[in-house]
């Protein structure tokens, strides 16, 4: 608890517009939950309100950790600025264009029902890729620069970066065959909130555990290298160890959903 509260605390006093767009994720997130209450509407065998809740959550969560992450790297107060701007305003549209579907009571991934349906997917799909520049730029960057922290800490940064932006191929897959399932129409029996397919492949689920890389392997560094008072080259080790680890599990998750197998089968 007490690292998240540093977290925010941080994000707050060195980023203002990303601490706020975040905290509007947040809070309109549990407003999503009375929602589910008060609006029965279903799309997709699920509330009309889950897929923004979750969103809404996911995303937060992003643009803390990249107002925190930040904070490592030498960067100029101009070159943060921009970093800043174009992921907490790119990631705000997206997440009201997902809402404003989600209020229709329609589909905002792969609609291409009507020509502003369509209009509204392909501008997510615009937000999205400018995003993935962003954190590829942050790979070459963790790559050239030398952070402001311990090296098993920046390694696993990298790490990071590099399995989001695996984890976004994994979405631009989704979009390629306009579904997320493999082997049945999209919105069959699912796992509660998440509804990952248990009939079918499921390619959230390789997606997912991609995105939360950025949060996941920078913490299980971070504890290592304050619990285990070893060399830094044995932490190194481990942390890159982990992280080989996390990412077959991905690559696992991804080649069982592209063959049609579900991740628990129900």
């Amino acid at each position: 608890m007490k690292h998240i509260k540093h977290v925010f605390s941080t994000v707050r006093l060195e980023s203002p517009i990303l601490y706020w767009i975040a905290m509007a994720h947040f809070i309109t997130a549990i407003l999503c939950i009375p929602a589910f209450f008060l609006d029965d509407r279903m799309l997709m065998g699920l509330n009309v309100w889950v897929k923004p809740f979750k969103f809404l959550i996911s995303g937060g969560i992003y643009i803390l950790s990249l107002g925190y992450l930040i904070t490592y790297y030498p960067f100029s107060t101009i070159k943060k600025h921009i970093i800043r701007n174009i992921v907490s305003w790119t990631l705000l549209f997206e997440i009201s264009i997902i809402f404003y579907q989600a209020a229709r009571g329609v589909q905002s991934h792969y609609n291409i029902s009507s020509a502003f349906d369509g209009m509204l997917f392909a501008a997510m799909g615009i937000l999205i890729a400018i995003n993935v520049l962003v954190m590829v730029f942050f790979i070459i960057e963790t790559i050239r620069l030398r952070l402001h922290t311990s090296m098993p800490i920046q390694i696993a940064i990298l790490l990071g970066w590099i399995i989001i932006v695996g984890g976004s191929w994994v979405g631009g897959q989704m979009i390629g065959q306009m579904a997320h399932n493999v082997g049945v129409a999209d919105g069959g029996a699912g796992l509660p909130l998440v509804n990952w397919s248990t009939v079918a492949g499921d390619l959230r689920i390789a997606h997912f555990f991609g995105l939360h890389g950025l949060q996941i392997i920078p913490l299980f560094a971070l504890g290592l290298t304050r619990k285990w008072k070893s060399p830094i080259r044995n932490q190194l080790f481990v942390v890159l160890l982990f992280g080989l680890l996390y990412a077959s599990w991905i690559a696992f998750t991804f080649y069982q959903a592209k063959q049609g197998m579900p991740l628990i089968k129900l």
